[in-house]
């Protein structure tokens, strides 16, 4: 008889296959799953086999994100960190050490702060002022979709009461018309084009700490949702080749390369070069990412009706589409006949049609296909477009742990929306009851990549333990999917839109063994401690990358 390398026995094995086969062991041998079962696979433990006995304790496919940012989050963890915060004077008195500790930066960069902390959702260069007086500053917020910048940044780039808003963008600015300190959406560019070159050297530092962190909660494959030059972060992509080329990416990684909305179809021959240049090992920029809208919290997603004033009553501003319909049916098609996933950003419920428009598109011009397009954020999703998911094959890519009340929501968002639009969002229930595709992600550096809070969220609709202070009412209870349908997705769904569901995403003989074990069954327990779980060992083709410090126990 020939011995596996490895052994998984003792505990429920959750294989997210369609027939959700119930086992307790799995053996590994040369990197690949040989066998699922249960007692019988322990006659394949032999003397150099490593055995790991679960002892009640979940095994589970390795995890994959369908929307992250891992090298923007390395970057993050690098500089001035402000995500494990939540008040101005936390931020302002973490900014001040990051800015005294490091004296001789040209700028002060990091991010991460939290809308809700701040009256309106906006930040003034005059607090900023208070701590970097003497250089200039420049913090995007958490969904990198605004900035805070002091007086200093604001100066270099010759932005006063005169400069005009940017057509993607918003300068906040006080009763008189200066900026006030915070930038929305592409009035970000008028600061951002001014910062230091990211080094080639930072950007491998950023993606190998990014990736660590990502296997820490299980994530052994993701989509990172922008490749290409975006902002001061750099371009990704030949970072990602070289930690191939040298061995050092462990994670299988889907790049999806930035549609510039600044330009139009003369780009798709760059594309089309970034595609065949990034590549190598377990990378491969194959999808292209389309943000359509902003964000709700600054009115920039894009609605169907008007927002609101927080009274009921409509305004006259809906949102931006950054890319016309005009040019984004005609992309999608040539980039659809091309071979292109579609990636969108679409939070809006104007911006979740145009992006159903244009796949529609695309099928008409092209026929169907398996490129498995998909829809990330789905924020605010009209009833009528529900069904479409579904019949346009168009995968749904939820971020879950959105999806609860929190003082961002209920400030920021909720009285914004106003009724019926507010009982529209992150409609996961509907869309699973629809037969539409499910996958996940997170899109950390924005929230936590932690796949076990987003899945208590979307199972609870309320927050997960530790992730938000206060007591909040369930969000939307009719939305929420159970446990099973929501560990499926961020494992078997979203290595379907990786196109790596062949070899990924199940528990199954002759696929990889990229495997994670959590610290206890969450079926075994309440709902409401789905969140408490923890990743205590992930592991990559039988290899493992990541270890909790208390699972010597296995």
């Amino acid at each position: 008889m020939t011995h596996a390398d490895l052994v998984f026995s003792g505990g429920p094995v959750f294989t997210a296959t369609t027939q959700r086969t119930r086992a307790t062991a799995v053996a590994v041998t040369d990197g690949r799953i040989v066998a699922v079962g249960h007692d019988e696979v322990r006659e394949l433990i032999g003397p150099d086999t490593r055995h790991v006995d679960l002892a009640g304790r979940m095994l589970v496919p390795g995890f994959q994100d369908a929307h992250v940012h891992p090298v923007w989050g390395g970057l993050d963890l690098m500089r001035c960190n402000l995500a494990e915060l939540e008040t101005r004077d936390e931020y302002l008195a973490a900014i001040k050490a990051y800015a005294d500790a490091n004296p001789d930066t040209e700028w002060v960069l990091g991010g991460g702060w939290s809308m809700s902390a701040f009256p309106g959702g906006t930040p003034t260069a005059a607090d900023l002022d208070s701590v970097v007086p003497d250089r200039p500053a420049f913090l995007p917020n958490r969904d990198g979709h605004g900035a805070w910048v002091n007086s200093a940044a604001l100066r270099l780039a010759g932005i006063d009461a005169g400069t005009p808003d940017p057509s993607d963008g918003r300068i906040e600015r006080d009763a008189s018309g200066e900026a006030s300190g915070t930038l929305h959406e592409g009035a970000m560019g008028l600061v951002n084009r001014l910062l230091p070159r990211t080094t080639d050297e930072e950007l491998m530092q950023a993606l190998l700490l990014g990736q660590e962190y990502l296997h820490s909660f299980g994530i052994t494959a993701w989509q990172d949702a922008i490749v290409g030059s975006y902002g001061d972060a750099g371009d990704p992509g030949p970072a990602y080749v070289a930690a191939a080329d040298a061995g050092k990416l462990t994670g299988r990684v889907v790049g999806a390369i930035w549609w510039d909305r600044l330009r139009g179809l003369e780009q798709i021959d760059d594309l089309v070069a970034k595609r065949d240049a990034y590549r190598g090992g377990r990378f491969a920029a194959t999808s292209i990412k389309i943000m359509q809208d902003g964000v709700a919290e600054n009115f920039t997603a894009s609605m169907l009706e008007p927002y609101c004033d927080g009274h009921g009553h409509f305004t006259d501003n809906s949102g931006i589409s950054f890319v016309d319909p005009a040019v984004l049916n005609p992309a999608a098609a040539r980039l659809d006949e091309l071979g292109f996933q579609l990636h969108f950003h679409a939070i809006g419920d104007r911006a979740v049609r145009e992006c159903l428009d244009a796949v529609e598109h695309a099928i008409g011009a092209n026929g169907r296909n398996d490129h498995r397009h998909h829809i990330a954020h789905i924020q605010v999703v009209h009833p009528d477009d529900i069904a479409r998911f579904r019949e346009l094959g168009v995968v749904a890519n939820m971020q879950s742990l959105w999806a609860a009340l929190e003082p961002q929501m209920v400030e920021l968002t909720l009285p914004f929306l106003g009724s019926p639009r507010d009982a529209w969002q992150y409609p996961f229930g509907d869309l699973m009851r629809s037969g539409a595709v499910l996958a996940a992600g997170s899109d950390w550096s924005v929230s936590t990549p932690n796949p076990m809070a987003a899945i208590h969220v979307a199972v609870n609709r309320v927050s997960a333990p530790g992730y938000e202070e206060g007591e909040f009412d369930v969000f939307l209870p009719e939305q929420a999917i159970d446990l099973a349908t929501s560990l499926t997705a961020y494992t078997a769904g979203s290595a379907y839109v990786n196109h790596l569901d062949d070899v990924t995403g199940t528990v199954e003989v002759g696929k990889h063994a990229d495997l994670v074990v959590l610290d206890r069954d969450p079926f075994a327990g309440p709902a409401s401690a789905i969140g408490e779980t923890r990743v205590l060992q992930t592991w990559v083709e039988g290899e493992c990358v990541y270890e909790a410090s208390d699972a010597a126990m296995l």
